[in-house]
């Protein structure tokens, strides 16, 4: 991880958090909607995965939201 950007990959966690409960989904439904494992998807919440640009683009299409929202501070 790293640490220089930690308090953002933290806040892009957190917001993928909101937007997924939002629509009422688990974390097995994203990760299946964005093909990666439940796994994978925990610790990208959690901050303990650094998820690519790619896989940022995926999620934020699966939630419906702008990527520019999984960045900003709510």
């Amino acid at each position: 991880m790293d640490a220089k950007h930690y308090k953002t990959f933290v806040r892009i966690g957190l917001n993928i958090m909101y937007y997924r409960k939002e629509r009422g989904w688990t974390q097995m439904d994203l990760a299946e909607a964005v093909d990666l494992s439940r796994n994978h998807m925990q610790r990208i919440e959690a901050a303990t995965a650094v998820p690519s640009l790619s896989t940022l683009l995926d999620i934020a299409d699966a939630l419906d939201v702008p990527v520019e929202k999984l960045f900003k501070e709510r």
